[in-house]
């Protein structure tokens, strides 16, 4: 009889060992695969702010061209533009992102000191569009970094709610880093073409 209970009492030691494992996964996966949607999410949202960022500085060579083209020792701030655009390719992060984007804006509003020097530069339509395009997308690196910092809110509560903070911790899912600009970064470079 005794072995009848040890056998049974390990029977029950073995299921409810079992139990207590799957309602540990129940409540383990759901979770982590919510931290991997929401860590996805953030790097979609970092992703896509790159691409802006990107956007405006391929913008960049076109914009250099054309003011080249009008001025011939203005070498210093078309030089400070180009290796600014470096900064961007460049970037780690989103704190390397946003000092580069920082760099770029204080180099584009050099080039409008350029422009009062040059009036015909002002009437050179191509640098019109130029310089509309890089304002739109000023508009479209704003949205996009509010979208990114969302994001990064969402994720970065959830990580932090218990008990999803102990897997969270467990699995390796750490807090992700907001996209913080300088505060001069967050107005559009001034465009002023003389009017």
């Amino acid at each position: 009889m005794t072995d009848r209970r040890r056998g049974s009492g390990s029977k029950g030691l073995i299921i409810g060992i079992i139990v207590i494992i799957a309602l540990g996964l129940f409540m383990i996966v759901p979770t982590y695969n919510r931290l991997a949607g929401s860590r996805e999410n953030v790097n979609q949202a970092y992703a896509q702010v790159q691409n802006v960022v990107q956007r405006r500085a391929d913008l960049i060579p076109n914009l250099v061209s054309t003011v080249k083209g009008y001025t011939d020792h203005e070498n210093e701030t078309l030089t400070a533009v180009t290796n600014a655009r470096a900064g961007i390719q460049n970037a780690k992060g989103p704190e390397e992102l946003a000092e580069a984007n920082d760099q770029l804006t204080r180099a584009i509003g050099d080039i409008n000191v350029v422009v009062e020097a040059y009036p015909e530069l002002k009437a050179d339509t191509q640098f019109v569009q130029l310089m509309d395009e890089l304002a739109g997308t000023e508009n479209r690196i704003s949205t996009e970094r509010k979208n990114y910092n969302e994001a990064v809110g969402e994720y970065n509560k959830d990580i932090r709610r218990f008990p999803t903070n102990i897997i969270a911790k467990f699995t390796g899912y750490d807090p992700a880093e907001y996209f913080k600009a300088d505060a001069a970064a967050q107005d559009a470079p001034k465009v002023d073409f003389g009017n």
